[in-house]
């Protein structure tokens, strides 16, 4: 690959830090990105966010995972579970960014379709991407779905996989705002929307980006 390969960790909602992130990366047609899921939910402009990695995808090569808050979007939204806990946990700010009016096709039909691509990981090179977390004994094709988009690194970190590759995920934010990085594991949430920043990250270099909430970069 001649490009760069680039992972974004927990967007949420906040378009305007990852225009800021991809206005500063710059991505060309050969440049791989990965972002790691939770596009929607808490933040102000999940539609934003979709709109705008829809329109990355046209410019660069976008490989985007499913995290649990799109898992739980798409259960509310094919009936599959009631809308409860998905309300709790972001989902009213995602509607009202969609103008919701109280039809639960409220997608267009180009974000539904995105929504529909999304992977459970990713393997490229040392690397495997995830949403969350994974088990180091199992090929990346027999993990289970709870550990790929649940699994919370306060309730353990994975030990190395047993490839020998190094993990990248996000879901678990780190309050202090930190990139997580214990060799065999690196968790780019950086809290973006519980006041921390978005991240994005370059590999194998670590080379780092980072935005504020309003969009202000910092690194």
């Amino acid at each position: 690959m001649n490009g760069r390969l680039i992972a974004i960790g927990d967007i949420h909602g906040f378009n305007q830090p990852l225009q800021t992130l991809l206005e500063a990366i710059d991505p060309t047609p050969e440049d791989l990105i990965v972002t790691l899921g939770d596009y929607v939910d808490r933040g102000p402009d999940s539609k934003g966010v979709i709109d705008t990695l829809i329109d990355l995808g046209r410019r660069t090569q976008l490989v985007a995972l499913q995290g649990n808050h799109e898992e739980m979007m798409l259960s509310v939204i094919r009936g599959d579970e009631p809308h409860h806990a998905w309300l709790r946990y972001g989902g009213v700010e995602t509607l009202e960014s969609y103008d919701f009016d109280g039809e639960m096709d409220f997608l267009p039909p180009d974000h539904l379709a995105f929504f529909e691509s999304l992977g459970d990981y990713f393997v490229h090179d040392q690397f495997f991407f995830t949403h969350a977390a994974y088990d180091p004994t199992l090929e990346m094709d027999q993990q289970p779905t709870e550990l790929l988009r649940w699994h919370s690194l306060r309730a353990g970190i994975p030990d190395p996989h047993f490839s020998g590759r190094i993990a990248v995920v996000g879901h678990t934010a780190h309050p202090e705002a930190e990139i997580l990085d214990v060799g065999h594991l690196i968790c780019l949430d950086t809290n973006c929307y519980g006041g921390g920043l978005l991240t994005a990250m370059e590999f194998p270099s670590k080379r780092v980006w980072q935005s504020n909430p309003q969009g202000v970069l910092v690194r």
